[in-house]
């Protein structure tokens, strides 16, 4: 037996698993040496178009500029990106009197004030006024059509004379890659909008999925909403598993976004020769996986590697639960005893149904064991998931059932690789 350290909280989990298993990460690249020299030298010499002093230079005296950032789901390293990128603002005469942040929460909870400080740093939670995003809320304007479907954005970000999107790139498992136009649908957007861009016909078609962005119809659609109010600049990282920056793309959108994810798909795909009976995975650690609604994705890396009728065991510690009072739990409960309800391409637009599509998709491949110290056993049996107390247990478990012969895939970064075996 060999130790595997898997991406678990805050802290980690040692898991236990056989000598022949196999086990897919990410290229692990160093960090830069100079994090915020990088994103300075973005700023001012962009891969693409014109670099931040002639974008602030040629807005109108008295510019105000937004800002967007990530919100607390996500493990952008804010505290690393946004004091450099403000900083330079202020050093070009826009300080924090004309500057508003913007965090691009989409249907996600807002952060609560000592969560903001953790996210952005006491500094700039300080000295600049941030404004989370509300999908529900009515300060948002029209801004066009995709598709026939009404665009709308946040207002603030549509009064700003100058955009800025900050992001980070990574696999996303339905939209190709996360960062770039994301930032503002689903991250500004309007909750109709959302649904649009979400619904269950796109969701359920072959093309969105991982490393794919054109031609996949949840990218599209994010990609043409946001040309409809373009930022002037977007500011993607690519960070390795200590979240250090290993490099930084600047531009206009697609092009910066486009450069980014190819870096990404680089060091982030790996080649497994065959499928497998057992994949245990995780969703990448905090704050990835605080709850269930976010591990999924770990379960859909997993569902990418296992043969049909497999056992993925799954560890993410959902330390805020399902979310017990958000509208992934009231599908989950509706579909108690009918997980084919999960999945109903014809059923309506809701919140959080395009998660349980893809869960749906992932039982229907394999049986998921789940060990969670968030979630109470009845939450996860409810998603149609065994909890199961010991990881390494429950895979020499799975493995002993799956019978001889029987081979265990271990992703101890979850999503944050996406690992393909042949057909997937």
């Amino acid at each position: 037996m060999k130790e595997v350290h898997l991406a678990y909280g805050r802290r980690g989990l040692a898991a236990r698993v056989p000598d022949d298993a196999v086990v897919v990460t990410p290229t692990e690249l160093p960090g830069l040496a100079d994090e915020a020299g990088a994103v300075l030298d973005a700023l001012r010499a962009p891969a693409a178009g014109a670099p931040l002093a002639d974008v602030v230079g040629a807005a109108r005296p008295g510019a105000r500029v937004a800002v967007v950032f990530p919100d607390l789901t996500r493990p952008m390293p804010n505290r690393t990106v946004l004091p450099p990128l403000l900083a330079e603002l202020g050093r070009l005469g826009v300080g924090p009197d004309r500057v508003t942040l913007l965090c691009a929460t989409g249907t996600h909870r807002a952060a609560t004030e000592a969560e903001m400080v953790e996210l952005v740093g006491p500094d700039v939670a300080r000295d600049y006024p941030i404004h989370q995003h509300r999908a529900e809320g009515a300060d948002h304007d029209p801004v066009g059509t995709v598709d026939g479907a009404p665009v709308l954005l946040d207002r603030r970000y549509l009064a700003a004379d100058v955009r800025i999107l900050t992001g980070f790139v990574e696999p996303h498992f339905f939209a190709g890659f996360s960062g770039g136009p994301k930032g503002v649908c689903p991250g500004l957007a309007a909750l109709e909008t959302i649904l649009e861009a979400h619904s269950p016909a796109r969701i359920a078609d072959p093309r969105a999925t991982w490393l794919r962005t054109e031609g996949n119809p949840v990218h599209d659609f994010v990609r043409a909403a946001v040309a409809l109010a373009p930022p002037a600049l977007s500011l993607d990282v690519a960070i390795n598993s200590r979240r250090q920056l290993t490099a930084v793309f600047a531009g206009p959108l697609p092009e910066g976004h486009r450069a980014a994810c190819e870096f990404v798909e680089r060091t982030s795909v790996q080649r497994v020769a065959r499928r497998f009976d057992v994949v245990l995975s995780t969703n990448g650690g905090y704050p990835l996986d605080r709850n269930l609604y976010q591990a999924v994705k770990g379960m859909a890396a997993a569902e990418r590697v296992a043969r049909q009728d497999a056992t993925i065991v799954m560890a993410a510690a959902c330390v805020d639960g399902v979310p017990g009072d958000g509208a992934f739990a009231r599908l989950l409960g509706e579909a108690r005893h009918d997980p084919g309800a999960l999945d109903r391409v014809d059923g309506p637009r809701q919140t959080d149904r395009w998660q349980a599509q893809v869960l749906a998709r992932v039982l229907r491949r394999a049986a998921v064991w789940m060990h969670a110290e968030g979630l109470a056993d009845e939450e996860m049996r409810d998603a149609h998931l065994r909890p199961v107390p010991d990881v390494s247990r429950a895979v020499a478990d799975a493995l002993d059932a799956a019978g001889p012969g029987a081979r265990v895939c271990v992703l101890p970064q979850g999503p944050l690789t996406v690992a393909t075996a042949p057909g997937a």
